[in-house]
């Protein structure tokens, strides 16, 4: 009982992504189809990794067909927008034949006999396509925060393997930003200390002043802009020095109005499942910090059901979080639920806006790609890399280095 419900859970939309899906379902027919031969391992190895890589050719091939229809101004009538409705914008071609060989050199997915591929083989190729893609045009590179660059709730740690691959793409003359949900105001102590070991290396490293200065943090989404100074500490940008702060033109008075609304729906969902938690407001975010640990299906409820209060409250309820008078993000941050004044698609467009970088030469890497993500909405605006862990982000920089240092 427990197990089909998971199942079902996992069938639910907020829970999926479509394109994975389907990639997932055209690899399932080999895997079927082609049993493996005990007495030929070598050769039907073989040939299903020929069949998997013709698969994800012909998604390749799909991918430069909606490409082209969408520079068209058509892209509804691309074959894949008919399969996947719900497809977005590639702002760079994928090579994903090429990518799967490159996993399944390491991974053997084409040697598994009982498990076919899966949604985090799938996503780890798209990964892997987009880092091959996007590293010859590289200009920018924002994160995540917590459960992407340390583990949640936790600091930037003294010896972290991450600390060498962000310094080598500042030196390389690539921008890093972090883009976190976590929002301490104007207090740049707060950030210096969740960030302490990454700058303490900056320093140990000896990065000159041009060098740092290309290094941001961007914190409540979109709300407070910092950038590092050649003494290694964080300073404050005041949104009017930034022309992207007509993109956020709301007044005070609205904000707080819309913060009353989530407040109150979080407060509901407290009554209403009988949590233990305690709401927190900010000047620019409400959350559900709870007492005891809560199921992600709890989470999930209290993050739709914001969403949805929202959305009613500023007389849009069938549109997105991104598309209202006053955007918003309503996410389960796996371990509480927050409500946050603008979202990370605004975060990426300012920093975009400042250094000059368009969006096929932008990566968002971030671990929060469901709809009830607060990584989520970067898809709009810039490529992206969907990662589960530090450990996963230290992968897709390795391989992002390599590539950089042999062009």
């Amino acid at each position: 009982m427990t197990s089909q419900y998971r199942v079902n859970y996992h069938l639910r939309s907020h829970k999926r992504d479509n394109l994975i899906e389907f990639i997932k379902g055209m690899l399932l027919t080999p895997f079927v189809l082609h049993p493996h031969d005990e007495e030929s391992k070598a050769t039907q190895e073989q040939e299903n990794a020929n069949r998997y890589a013709g698969i994800f050719g012909s998604i390749e091939m799909l991918i430069d067909e909606h490409r082209e229809l969408l520079q068209a101004g058509i892209p509804t009538h691309s074959r894949l927008a008919k399969l996947v409705p719900s497809i977005g914008t590639f702002f760079t071609r994928l090579p994903l034949e090429a990518a799967f060989r490159h996993i399944n050199r390491t991974n053997r997915i084409s040697a598994r006999k009982h498990v076919p591929p899966s949604f985090n083989d799938i996503r780890r190729i798209l990964n892997m396509a987009q880092v091959m893609a996007i590293a010859p045009e590289l200009q920018l590179v924002t994160f995540d925060g917590d459960m992407t660059l340390y583990a949640d709730g936790q600091n930037f740690a003294d010896d972290s393997p991450l600390t060498v691959l962000l310094i080598r793409l500042l030196r390389q003359g690539i921008n890093v930003a972090i883009v976190t949900a976590a929002g301490y105001g104007t207090d740049a102590m707060r950030y210096e200390q969740r960030l302490s070991g990454l700058l303490r290396g900056f320093a140990k490293e000896e990065l000159t002043p041009a060098q740092v200065a290309r290094f941001y943090v961007l914190g409540g989404e979109c709300n407070f802009l910092f950038r590092c100074r050649a003494d290694y500490r964080l300073e404050f940008i005041d949104d009017t020095m930034y022309a992207s702060s007509s993109l956020r033109s709301w007044t005070d008075t609205q904000v707080q109005q819309l913060l009353d609304v989530a407040e109150a729906e979080l407060a509901d969902c407290v009554r209403r499942l009988g949590i233990n938690a305690q709401i927190l407001r900010k000047p620019r975010a409400v959350g559900l910090v709870p007492h005891e640990e809560l199921t992600r299906e709890q989470l999930d409820e209290c993050a739709l059901s914001s969403q949805m209060a929202l959305l009613r409250s500023q007389g849009a309820p069938k549109s997105e979080p991104c598309d209202v008078p006053i955007p918003f993000c309503a996410f389960n941050g796996g371990s509480d639920c927050w409500v946050d004044i603008g979202n990370k698609l605004i975060g990426v467009q300012i920093l975009q806006e400042m250094i000059g970088s368009p969006p096929q030469a932008t990566l968002h890497v971030g671990d929060q790609f469901l709809s009830t993500g607060n990584d989520f909405s970067t898809r709009a605006a810039c490529c992206t890399c969907w990662i589960i862990s530090p450990h996963e982000t230290q992968g897709i920089l390795t391989e992002l280095d390599a590539i950089l240092f042999q062009s």
